[in-house]
């Protein structure tokens, strides 16, 4: 008995055991990386699953068991979709094999069949490809719903035009089948058909009775994707798109909310074609406008009451999009998505405070009724969310409810991460240009955070933002500068340190108390690293050289910097000491007489240097140019030929032009202003735009030595299109302007496969006294989907006055017939010739778009000796489109932001537009023009200033207006 009780403990042990270890493994796979599962397709050898493939010939084996055979198949699958190619030979084999399963029933291995086939269609020899179509086309017309949607599915892959017209009896009547996967897959792949080519987008086009049909079905899907197909036969034809929105929406015969939010779009676009291309009138609401503009709103406001949140939200979103739609049109929208707002569901309210951010932009007061729900989502516990609501009441909200709302945005950043915190900031500084009354208040909020914790993109949008405000708002510069110096005094990044420092030594010396801002900056001297000691040093000398009152003192602080061990900031101490004491000892400082009174007819004594002040001159006296544009024109230098082996002397005037160019709009000023939903959406990808190198367009006239002997490249105009990209052969042109030259450059491309193009040029004919055609260099060969270069040498007559010349310019070449696949030659070359638009040499491509520090410093020192004056008037119904015509005409590039009229201010009041530019030749040329609306919408009243050293170059710049 005892041994029995001994045996059966042993065995309760040794289970108990058992039991414990298997606990402890599968602990141990739970808590294991995720990178220890073990994939069934990990190791595969190519070889070794070619080999298992042959099963696929043995019948019995595919009948017995097709389990087998789609585990090949998925292996197969597995090999091509990593990078183990079969070659065509190994293609062909297992292809053949596969068409051999389809003798088998089994429903998996048909499907896995189908999708063995759509992937190998395209690397497979289309011959042998079209092998599978008679079993295809059997499986299309069987009784089994599943064979015939993807043996649909698979002919729209594999079949041309030629082929598609034989099954086209099959494919229309699976169009209108009962089963709706047979319906929409016909659909999906009369879709694909219908983008392929030309040919078979034409024989798509006659299906259109069974697609229409298709709309009726009972199935919901089926309507989506025969409405897609729809508008894919119909999208260019504007009248017809009109007709088939108009009977859908009068019908009431879609019953699928996928379906009626397609024609939801599809009314919204064709309504803003309406406005876009002038067929409504401006100042004509929709529903006091054409016929379809009144029955296309009218469906838009009736789809607000449809019982699916996805057709209403769409029908709300088309509305709110709408241009120039008028605020009680608007009204019904808004009034959804304030309902919208307190939907249980997140993705309802994201999607509804999104559109309401949007539409405050442009219509803040209708929002303004959504305030109250809108403060509630400010605690909501997507982020994402209350960020959007924070941002929308601040452009909504009033000047009075300012102080509320920041006390409510205060709680809230600190609970969010920095780039939610930075949306809130752009919104801000919008919201104190909007009230400039409050700037303190904002600020001084604004202030505040910068002493909190934060990051460094955050601490930088709050500094960018007051310094914007201080350019915008010139009341907030002496309190946003101390809020400024109070932050440097415990900022742990030197950028901005060395950032606000220059924006002290820039503003400073110009505020009424400038001396309260010495100890700040001194204090970054005696406690920061050496680049914020150098940056200190420069800040104390400008305040020294625009203050003399001050410059005894800041002597002294500086000559304690001679001693720094740093190179920068000693060496900047001491030319800054050394200037400024000869300065001292040739302009001593005479401190006026406080207890004499002045007179009232004289003017205060201003603390300003006197003129000729030898440090005025040497710390104030900023660059001829940007350190940008010094940086691309010394590029530019050194790529001329033989620029390093010039005698030459390197100098400011002996470099060459190089042309502003414009900046691509970030996704986060973008979000500015259309509610900071890219900046939230680039938070959440963590996606950064990389900014792109600016690459010299002279580099390709440089490479070919007979064109680089003519000389450097004054400027290079942009591509300029000679044919349409639909065509044949794609011809651009860039000019290359020099004094006496001009190089056009022909950029050719071949877009026929079946074609090799040799001894390509361009010729080019006009009647001008000032232009001559003086030779050509051919592009030799042009590929298929090659582009190349081809150029022609114009010579200029300096003499002659500019004239603006139109030019017929024709392609010649040879063509010399290849074969599509393998590329080789099929014919001899023979002669053609191609005709292009005509290419305009205008007085504009001769002038470099450069701008000057300060335009209207340099409108003085050029005085008015060579002015010309003009008036003339202008066939442009907008003030905005006018200013951007005179920009192009000219050819100059706007100065201090007069290159854009404000929103909401065209047609109010003249806009004045200050051009700067420089002339072939050198010659800086300033301009002013007035550009003023007429009341009786007649047109523009343009008024023009031209000035310039020549008197020839003012007359030619203002002969440009046309």
């Amino acid at each position: 008995m005892g041994d029995q009780q001994e045996e059966g403990g042993l065995t309760m042990n040794n289970l108990l055991s058992e039991v414990q270890n298997t606990l402890d493994k599968f602990k141990l796979e739970d808590e294991g990386p995720p990178g220890d599962y073990y994939s069934p397709y990990a190791n595969l050898e190519k070889a070794a699953v070619l080999q298992e493939a042959r099963c696929f010939h043995d019948p019995t084996a595919v009948r017995e068991n097709p389990r087998k055979c789609c585990t090949v198949i998925a292996q197969l699958l597995h090999l091509t979709n990593t990078g183990q190619y079969l070659n065509s030979g190994e293609a062909t084999e297992v292809f053949f094999g596969v068409t051999k399963l389809f003798m088998s029933d089994d429903a998996s291995l048909r499907r896995m069949v189908y999708l063995f086939i759509k992937d190998v269609a395209e690397t497979c020899d289309p011959d042998d490809v079209i092998i599978v179509t008679s079993s295809l086309t059997k499986d299309m017309t069987c009784d089994v719903d599943l064979y015939r949607a993807n043996a649909l599915r698979v002919l729209a892959r594999i079949v041309d035009a030629a082929m598609l017209g034989a099954i086209e009896r099959y494919v229309k009547q699976a169009l209108v089948d009962s089963s709706g996967q047979v319906s929409s897959a016909a659909l999906v792949s009369a879709t694909h058909l219908f983008e392929r080519n030309p040919e078979s987008a034409a024989i798509v086009k006659r299906w259109i009775s069974e697609t229409t049909e298709a709309t009726s079905s009972p199935n919901e899907m089926v309507q989506f994707h025969a409405m897609q197909l729809l508008y894919q036969i119909k999208k260019h034809d504007r009248l017809g798109m009109q007709k088939l929105v108009t009977q859908f929406s009068q019908r009431n015969t879609l019953k699928s909310p996928l379906a009626l939010v397609l024609l939801v779009r599809y009314t919204a676009k064709l309504l803003n074609d309406e406005v876009t291309e002038g067929r409504m009138t401006s100042g004509t609401s929709f529903q006091n406008g054409s016929t379809f503009a009144r029955s296309g709103y009218a469906f838009l406001e009736a789809s607000l009451r449809h019982k699916s949140e996805m057709v209403v939200y769409e029908a709300a979103k088309a509305i709110c999009a709408l241009p120039n739609i008028e605020p009680q049109e608007l009204s019904p929208a808004v009034n959804v998505l304030q309902l919208f707002l307190s939907s249980p569901k997140p993705a309802v309210r994201f999607a509804a405070m999104k559109t309401v951010s949007q539409v405050a932009v442009g219509h803040p007061r209708m929002v303004s009724k959504c305030n109250e729900d809108l403060e509630s989502l400010i605690s909501d516990a997507n982020r994402s969310i209350a960020t959007l609501a924070i941002t929308t009441l601040l452009k909504t909200g009033s000047e009075n409810s300012i102080d509320r709302l920041l006390k409510q945005i205060s709680v809230f950043l600190s609970e969010i991460p920095d780039e939610y915190k930075i949306t809130i900031v752009r919104s801000l500084q919008r919201l104190c240009l909007t009230y400039p009354a409050k700037h303190r208040v904002l600020v001084g909020f604004l202030s505040n955070f910068l002493r909190e914790e934060g990051g460094f993109d955050f601490k930088r949008s709050i500094v960018n933002s007051i310094i914007s405000l201080i350019k915008q708002v010139p009341e907030t510069t002496e309190s946003s500068l101390l809020h400024l110096c109070e932050f440097i005094e415990d900022c742990e990044f030197t950028m901005l340190s060395t950032q606000i420092l220059h924006l002290l030594g820039e503003l400073g010396p110009g505020t009424q108390a400038p001396a309260r801002y010495i100890r700040f900056i001194y204090n970054r001297v005696i406690l920061e690293n050496s680049a914020v000691r150098a940056a200190a040093v420069a800040a104390l000398s400008k305040f020294a050289a625009r203050c003399p009152s001050l410059r005894t003192s800041i002597m002294t602080l500086l000559k304690r910097s001679l001693d720094d061990e740093d190179d920068e900031t000693r060496d900047r101490a001491s030319v800054a000491v050394s200037v400024l004491k000869g300065a001292m000892d040739e302009f001593p400082y005479v401190a006026p007489d406080e207890e004499a009174e002045p007179a009232p007819e004289e003017e205060p004594v201003q603390d300003a240097p006197q003129a000729g002040d030898p440090a005025a001159f040497v710390l104030l006296q900023g660059l001829p140019m940007s350190f940008d544009r010094l940086d691309r024109s010394i590029r530019a230098y050194v790529k001329a030929p033989a620029a390093l082996e010039s005698a030459e002397q390197l100098t400011f005037s002996a470099l060459p032009i190089v042309e502003e160019y414009a900046e691509p709009e970030s996704a986060a000023d973008d979000a500015g202003e259309m509610g900071g939903d890219a900046v939230l959406m680039a938070a959440v990808t963590g996606e950064k735009e990389e900014k792109k190198e600016v690459v010299d367009p002279a580099a390709a006239v440089y490479a070919i030595p007979e064109l680089a002997s003519l000389g450097r490249v004054f400027r290079s105009s942009p591509p300029t299109e000679l044919s349409e990209e639909e065509t044949e052969y794609v011809v651009r042109c860039i000019k290359h302007v020099m004094p006496e030259h001009i190089i056009l450059q022909f950029l050719i491309q071949n877009t026929v496969d079946d074609q090799r193009l040799e001894n390509c040029t361009v010729a080019i004919e006009g009647d001008s006294e000032c232009f001559e055609v003086a030779g050509e260099v051919a592009a030799e060969n042009i590929k298929y989907g090659e582009t190349v270069h081809a150029f022609t040498v114009v010579t200029r007559n300096p003499e002659v006055p500019l004239a603006p010349c139109n030019f017929e310019c024709v392609l010649r070449f040879g063509i010399v017939q290849v074969d599509p696949k393998t590329g080789e030659d099929e014919s001899d070359p023979f002669d053609e010739e191609y005709p292009l638009e005509e290419l305009e040499l205008a007085t504009s491509d001769f002038m470099a778009k450069v701008s000057v520090p300060d335009f209207r410093q340099g409108w003085e020192q050029v005085g008015n000796t060579n002015e010309v004056l003009e008036k003339f008037a202008l066939q442009f119904k907008k003030q905005e489109d006018a200013v951007a015509a005179v920009i192009d005409f000219l050819g100059m590039q706007p100065c201090d932001g007069t290159g854009h009229i404000k929103p909401g201010e065209g047609g109010k009041k003249p806009h004045m537009l200050h051009l700067s530019g420089v002339f072939v030749g050198g010659t800086q040329v300033l301009a002013r023009a007035q550009v003023a609306a007429q009341g009786d919408a007649s047109g523009v009243l343009l008024k023009i200033a031209v000035r310039s050293d020549d008197p020839d170059v003012s007359r030619m710049v203002a002969d440009c207006i046309r």
